[in-house]
């Protein structure tokens, strides 16, 4: 059975295929493939292990004639027609839970560096504009007492909630349902959206992309952030109308904002580079060794369930 992956991903996952017999193929080049290069490959592959970069969709599916399984190297699935696969009996699994503290851990450094204005400090000295220590120099705020805002009470959202308390912050949270483990070990209080966005300091969005969250935080709902505050991205950036929120930088309505993730990623609004008020990441949020290698295994792992008549671990 052939097994191919969009992009070259951490051996670990290549080599457990290997050795149960599978016949591995990678697209070898350090970019997105091709829609007509994907449809080459997949005609005649029993599994794919994909990126969130490849939109897997109705014409991709129908070129596939034998793929039982698509992995998705990603936590998120919204690149696969999801319900068009199930129709052609393609199981499609993704890779939870094993790249959640690497995200939150990055969520957190994305608010100190806001909070504590890292990146123009650091610019300032690289520029060699640094002339000894000033009393009113690049202030920033602390986090002690701040009421910090989770908006996706998920995995990934209570592992920043945990983090952000550690640094004496008040936890709020935005989800359909109640976390148990928020409210009683970090005191977390649930409440509307509205409300989150008013009483915040820090923003921090952990909502999966779908039809609800779309922009969700449209023009509207920005407008009742505080001027004070900060808003935090390592989810999707179309949950955000970005232009209005990058509207709002510019003229000093919000008080910083950090981005790992865009609305049209790897192209970014280049009204982002005219901000100093921003922290710019590319799309880094499970770059970490041991996050990439258990996403390796694991979509592995998924794809030799399935093609040996038994189960994904992590379907979707």
């Amino acid at each position: 059975m052939r097994i191919f992956i969009t992009r070259q991903i951490p051996e670990i996952g290549i080599e457990l295929l290997k050795k149960k017999g599978f016949e591995v193929s990678v697209y070898k080049k350090d970019n997105s493939i091709s829609k007509s290069e994907l449809k080459k490959q997949v005609k005649d592959c029993d599994g794919l292990i994909s990126l969130l970069s490849d939109k897997i969709d109705k014409e991709i599916i129908d070129s596939m004639n034998q793929c039982k399984i698509i992995a998705n190297y990603a936590v998120g699935f919204n690149n696969i027609d999801v319900e068009y696969a199930k129709q052609k009996n393609i199981i499609v699994t993704n890779t939870p839970d094993v790249l959640t503290d690497s995200t939150a851990d990055l969520t957190l450094a994305l608010v100190l560096a806001c909070a504590r204005r890292i990146s123009e400090s650091e610019k300032l000295v690289r520029d060699k504009k640094f002339t000894g220590w000033k009393p009113k120099l690049l202030l920033g705020v602390e986090l002690k007492d701040k009421y910090f805002g989770i908006l996706g009470a998920g995995r990934i959202g209570t592992a920043a909630a945990k983090r952000a308390y550690a640094f004496g912050c008040k936890i709020l949270y935005y989800s359909n349902s109640s976390n148990q483990f928020l409210e009683k070990e970090l005191k977390a209080k649930k409440l509307s959206l509205n409300s989150i966005l008013k009483k915040s300091d820090i923003i921090s969005l952990h909502l999966p992309l779908n039809h609800q969250t779309k922009k969700i935080l449209d023009e509207e709902k920005l407008k009742l952030l505080k001027p004070s505050s900060i808003i935090i991205n390592t989810a999707r950036g179309e949950i955000v109308d970005e232009s209005f929120l990058i509207k709002m930088l510019r003229q000093n309505k919000l008080a910083s904002a950090g981005f790992d993730v865009y609305q049209n990623e790897p192209d970014l609004n280049k009204e982002f580079y005219k901000l100093k008020n921003v922290v710019l990441l590319p799309h880094i949020g499970s770059a970490t060794v041991e996050a990439r290698n258990k996403m390796s295994l694991l979509a592995a792992k998924n794809v030799a369930a399935v093609l040996s008549k038994k189960r994904a671990l992590t379907p979707v």
